[in-house]
């Protein structure tokens, strides 16, 4: 995309997200507020951070980040998936997929998030709640 100087691939977890910078190499962050504020302060003017919607994971940085003004891209994770097999890649890490999602984010016309608004953020937490919580009662049975 030669709209961006800098395009950032984020693979994202429970508990932590790597990230693949076209630049830069790889790194890797916490998934909570101070992680979102370490990455956010490594990013230059001009970049596009591109990510797969993982569910819960993935909306929580999507939002920060549209926030705080950087654009943001959030795909299919089955188009990354067959992006990867187009190339052949055995690899499977999460320093690999960063750098896939990376590289599909380069190569693919993405289309940028529309963030929620505070109203339609909190009924999605809402929604979520009951969720996680049967799903922890479900786990511990």
């Amino acid at each position: 995309m030669d709209k961006y100087k800098e395009t950032f691939g984020v693979d994202i977890s429970k508990d932590v997200f790597d990230v693949y910078s076209s630049e830069g190499g790889h790194s890797q962050f916490k998934n909570d507020s101070s992680g979102f504020k370490l990455f956010v302060s490594t990013l230059a003017v001009d970049t596009l951070v591109v990510m797969e919607a993982t569910g819960y994971y993935h909306y929580r940085l999507a939002q920060f980040l549209y926030k705080n003004g950087i654009p943001v891209s959030v795909v299919n994770p089955l188009s990354v998936k067959r992006f990867i097999q187009m190339k052949l890649s055995k690899i499977k890490t999460d320093k690999s997929d960063a750098k896939a999602i990376c590289d599909y984010g380069l190569s693919t016309e993405v289309t940028l998030y529309n963030a929620l608004n505070d109203v339609q953020a909190e009924c999605l937490q809402h929604f979520l709640f009951p969720y996680n919580q049967s799903l922890q009662w479900f786990l511990l049975l």
